[in-house]
């Protein structure tokens, strides 16, 4: 392989090991403004779209010992890599599919394992890490708040009956 070759596929790579995602996308029939609206919605998330070459993909996926993506790498592809939220990066890809018809999942890697594309719309679908965080917070707390109310409820049952007998007493 000539040596400029072997340079993209060793930053193909490197993006690919410095992500704990990959999100691979076909693109084809989309506009260069609506992939640079794309790029642009992803980079606030912290993710990065580019356009690869699907021999130069599969060669950097066997040179990491990934999983080979089998038929997904076929046609105009995109590589979504990042450096965190998978399920950001899904969602974008997502809202942006259904705003401009493009582009589609194809598959995806998840902590070395390989995704379908059922699987990604699955994950898109999912709520911000921020709200299952909030969700889970709220579920830890409950029970405190309860036991909180609890514990409470009969110091505040004995003011109720003080208060009423003095109305009681006050208005006799």
């Amino acid at each position: 392989m000539r040596i400029e070759k072997t340079s993209i596929v060793a930053d193909i790579a490197e993006h690919l090991k410095s992500s704990p995602f990959a999100i691979v996308a076909d693109f084809t029939g989309m506009q260069v403004k609506h992939f640079e609206e794309l790029r642009v919605r992803l980079a606030a998330v912290g993710a990065r779209c580019q356009v690869v070459k699907n021999s130069f993909l599969k060669r950097a996926l066997s040179d990491l010992g990934l999983p080979h993506l089998g038929g997904a790498l076929a046609g105009q592809t995109a590589l979504v890599t990042g450096e965190s939220d998978i399920c950001a990066s899904a969602k974008i890809l997502k809202s942006f599919a259904a705003e401009f018809e493009k582009p589609a999942f194809k598959a995806g890697l998840l902590d070395n394992a390989a995704l379908d594309a059922a699987q990604l719309q699955a994950l898109a679908d999912l709520p911000s890490q921020d709200i299952l965080r909030a969700t889970l917070l709220g579920l830890l707390l409950a029970p405190a708040t309860r036991l909180a109310r609890v514990l409470n409820e009969p110091g505040a049952s004995l003011a109720r009956i003080l208060q009423a007998k003095a109305e009681k007493e006050g208005a006799a």
